[in-house]
Formats: structure tokens, sequence, C-alpha cells
């Protein structure tokens, strides 16, 4: 590996390390503080202002960059190493590669925070991000384990895990180029992984043990040198037993 690629990925452990040490100092202020010290979500929709909306949207964003740019590391490094062989040189498109699939999962964010307000409504929230509801939580990880088995899951999936056959077919030149794969690469990720972020309500939104499982899952889809669809459908029996579990 050269050193541009080894500062590279430098870079990209320092984003995931500082985004696991800000979800632990959540984490920290949740379990530590005094109620009076700490601000939670209201318990009602109808009570949510805008600063309310943007730390729940922060809080998710993080938690997005913490869990799926491990599993980008190997995308990346193969786009920087082409890069530097076309270009001689691979900043800035690496950054911008980068920056684009970030984007992907930063506006998923939206999506998920917009959901979070409303599960608080429907009280399948507690002001602590807490389940509570049963019921419901078993139905996200029977939703997460049927995906699993979709064609769906098992083309996105494959996009995911073939860096150098996505280089090959979705390569663009320069700049803009670099901007729209990650946008497409991000965007296969997303197809392949929503369901499992999903899963994040229904063990807790703050609970650091499910976001280190639902990592190490993405990470062994999508880099593990196995047969992807049966690791997949393992995957989606574990959720699925589960869900049975809850029920």
């Amino acid at each position: 590996m050269t050193k541009n690629l080894i500062v590279t990925l430098l870079i990209l452990l320092s984003v995931i390390a500082v985004s696991w040490l800000y979800l632990f100092y959540q984490h920290w202020q949740m379990t530590s503080l005094p109620m009076a010290d700490m601000w939670m979500p209201p318990a009602e929709a109808g009570a949510w202002q805008w600063p309310d909306f943007w730390l729940v949207y922060v809080m998710w964003a993080v938690m997005m960059a913490a869990m799926m740019l491990p599993s980008a590391i190997p995308m990346i490094l193969a786009y920087a190493r082409i890069c530097t062989q076309r270009y001689h040189r691979h900043y800035p498109y690496t950054l911008i590669f980068a920056l684009a699939y970030l984007l992907v999962w930063l506006s998923f964010s939206i999506a998920l925070t917009v959901l979070q307000w409303q599960l608080h409504g429907l009280k399948f929230l507690s002001p602590m991000m807490d389940v509570e509801q049963q019921m419901m939580a078993a139905f996200i990880f029977l939703l997460a384990g049927i995906y699993q088995f979709t064609p769906l899951k098992s083309s996105f999936l494959g996009a995911c895990r073939t860096p150098v056959g996505f280089l090959l077919t979705e390569w663009r030149e320069g700049v803009y180029g670099a901007f729209s794969m990650g946008l497409k690469h991000g965007g296969d990720c997303l197809g392949c992984c929503w369901a499992q972020m999903l899963i994040m309500f229904a063990v807790g939104v703050m609970s650091l043990i499910g976001m280190a499982l639902i990592t190490l899952l993405v990470c062994m889809e999508k880099i593990l040198p196995v047969n992807p669809n049966i690791l997949s459908k393992a995957i989606g029996i574990l959720f699925i037993l589960w869900s049975i579990w809850l029920f």
C-alpha cells in the first residue's frame, strides 16, 4: 500500500473513530447525567421544536458515518488506487467520492429523524429513546429479516461486494464523475442496508451494543470472502428468530 493510500486509510479511520467517540459521549450523557441536566426528545410529536429535530438529525448522521464508513473502506481505497493510476494522484477525487457516499446516508438520516419524531408521537419510543412497544419492535426485526431474502437485497449486496466490478462498469471521469460514482455506491449500500438501520429503533436508538452488532453484520456481508447469499440469508434467519422471540 502506497503512502497516499495509507494517509487516506488513516483519515477514514479517524472519521470513524471520532464518530464513535461522539456516540459514546451521547450514550454517557443519557445514562449518567441527571434527567434535569440532559436533553431528551419530547414525548409528544407536537412538542418538537427545530432544535430537537436538529439534535436528532446530528445523532443519526454521526451514527450513519460510524456504522457505514467501515464497510465502504475497501471500495474507497480501490477507487483511490485507480485514480492514482489514471491521474497520478487521487486527491481531490477520493475525497469527493467519499463525501458523495456519505451524502446518501446523511440524506437518509433526514428520513430516520422524521420517523423517530413520529415514533415518539406513537409512544413507540420513550424520551430516553428506548423501546416501549415490543410488538412493533418484533415487526421491525421481521421486516429486516424478510428483506434479507429478497432479490432486491441480493442485487444491492452484489454491487456493494465487488469494488473491481463496480469501478469497471460505473467509472466516470473527473470531479463530477467522482461525485456521481460516490452517489451510486452510496445508493447501492442504502438499498442493501436500509432495513438493518431500522433495527436501531427496535433495540433502542442509543444502544451501543445494537450499533456495534449492526456494524459488524454489515461489514461481514460486504467484506467477508464467503458466499454472500448464504451469509445474507443466515442473518435474515437471525432477525426472524429474534422477531419470534419478541412476539
